[in-house]
């Protein structure tokens, strides 16, 4: 992976986390850790344990899906459940919660002086 598509990436987690923040969801772990991998974004929204994966594009670009959401086909959706499960193993006296859920998040960046286009997709898969 490219350094600029690194930092892409980055700084749509960093533009998503604060936005959830500031809806009043607890962001409990970011870029969160397991033996199989790391999810994005780990948050409560009120009773509901989610997942966030965030997506990351520039818009008009010649490769990639047309929207960043859409680039979280089935076998990401089973890579997301599967970190889920490993996550929640090991840390299942952190949080209690009723529900989880699994949101995807896409963000397209423009032209700088353009501000990024977010589509959140809560309940995704």
């Amino acid at each position: 992976m490219t350094l600029t598509r690194l930092r892409t990436g980055a700084a749509a987690e960093d533009l998503v986390a604060r936005r959830l923040g500031r809806r009043g969801w607890r962001i409990i772990e970011r870029n969160a850790r397991t033996r199989l991998g790391e999810i994005d974004i780990v948050a409560s929204d009120g009773p509901a344990l989610v997942f966030v994966e965030v997506k990351a594009g520039r818009r008009g670009a010649r490769h990639g899906p047309e929207r960043p959401v859409l680039a979280v086909g089935p076998r990401k959706q089973l890579r997301l459940r599967r970190l889920a499960a490993a996550w929640m193993a090991a840390s299942h006296d952190r949080i209690s919660y009723r529900e989880i859920r699994f949101d995807v998040v896409g963000v397209s960046f423009g032209d700088p002086e353009e501000a990024p286009r977010i589509e959140h997709l809560r309940g995704a898969f």
